[in-house]
């Protein structure tokens, strides 16, 4: 047994958790989505209010993932996760996802 596996089953033996069981591949595609999307580019996100007593604020923020550093394929990124997750391939390409689109 790796160590990784190893720690998982002893953490889920003493707190009593199933966290570590593999889950459906359905449920790891769609989760595996937003990996694949932030390995696809950096995220960006800004806003600003105005408040009733005339307060006015801003934010702007840009998130990048360590796999868009590293130039990893979106593709690689998902097939990866959803393996990872669930113990099997994805049942279709990233590409064929629905709700799949690149940033």
């Amino acid at each position: 047994m790796r160590p990784r596996g190893a720690l998982c089953l002893l953490t889920s033996a003493m707190l009593g958790l199933t966290a570590c069981a593999p889950v459906p591949v359905d449920q790891a595609e769609r989760s595996c989505l937003t990996a694949a999307r932030d390995a696809s580019g950096p995220r960006t996100e800004a806003g600003f209010g105005v408040g009733s007593d005339g307060f006015r604020g801003g934010y702007f923020s840009v998130g990048v993932s360590s796999d868009y550093m590293a130039g990893r394929d979106p593709s690689e990124v998902f097939e990866d996760c959803v393996l990872r997750r669930s113990g099997q391939p994805p049942s279709r390409p990233l590409y064929e996802q629905p709700g799949w689109r690149a940033s």
